[in-house]
Order: structure tokens, then C-alpha cells, then sequence
């Protein structure tokens, strides 16, 4: 038998569930929505092209870099309406996956 101490109550769209609650589930990470004022490498590659410049003003699906990965060029662009903050990066540099390589205001 389940000692009352093990179960939890889970909450899934709206509906309670009563289970036993895992220690690795109370340790999770919580998921954190990404920044859309930072645009993301998706996939390690080279940024052929910087298609903006500082100051600039920008609409969501705007490209805004051009990463080539796997001999394919890729379009990295705007998720939301803003203004170029700031471009961490430059022409011919390679980027591993996740690195910030534009800021948004």
C-alpha cells in the first residue's frame, strides 16, 4: 500500500489527478518560455549574412540572419515587432547550437 506521504495531486488541463509523485518529478526544471527579443541559433552552423543593423526596426518574420548549417541556408527571423538592440556576432562567425546571436527591444 501507497503511504499518503507519496501521493500528490497533479493538475492536467483542469483535471485533478491523485498519484505518486516522483522525486525526479518534484526536481524538474520548470519550463521557462523563451525570450522573444533574443534570436537563438536552432542548429550549430556559420552566419553567412547579418541582414540588419543596430537601431533597426523590424516586424515579426523579418529575416534577420542567414546561419548556414549542413551545406543549407537558414533564415533566422523575427518573432515579434521591435527594434535591433544589439548583434552579438559577425560575418564567418561559427556558432554552436542555442548561442544568443541577436537582441531585440
Amino acid at each position: 500500500m501507497v503511504k499518503k506521504k507519496e501521493l500528490g495531486t497533479l493538475n492536467i488541463h483542469s483535471t485533478l489527478y491523485t498519484t505518486r509523485i516522483s522525486r525526479k518529478f518534484e526536481e524538474r526544471v520548470p519550463f521557462k518560455p523563451e525570450d522573444p527579443l533574443k534570436v537563438l541559433s536552432f542548429i550549430p552552423g556559420t552566419i553567412l549574412d547579418i541582414l540588419v543593423k543596430p537601431g533597426q526596426e523590424v516586424h515579426k518574420g523579418d529575416a534577420l540572419i542567414i546561419l548556414e548549417a549542413m551545406k543549407m541556408q537558414n533564415n533566422l527571423k523575427s518573432n515579434t515587432d521591435g527594434k535591433v538592440k544589439e548583434i552579438l556576432v559577425k560575418r564567418g562567425d561559427k556558432v554552436p547550437k542555442g548561442t544568443t546571436l541577436l537582441l531585440l527591444e
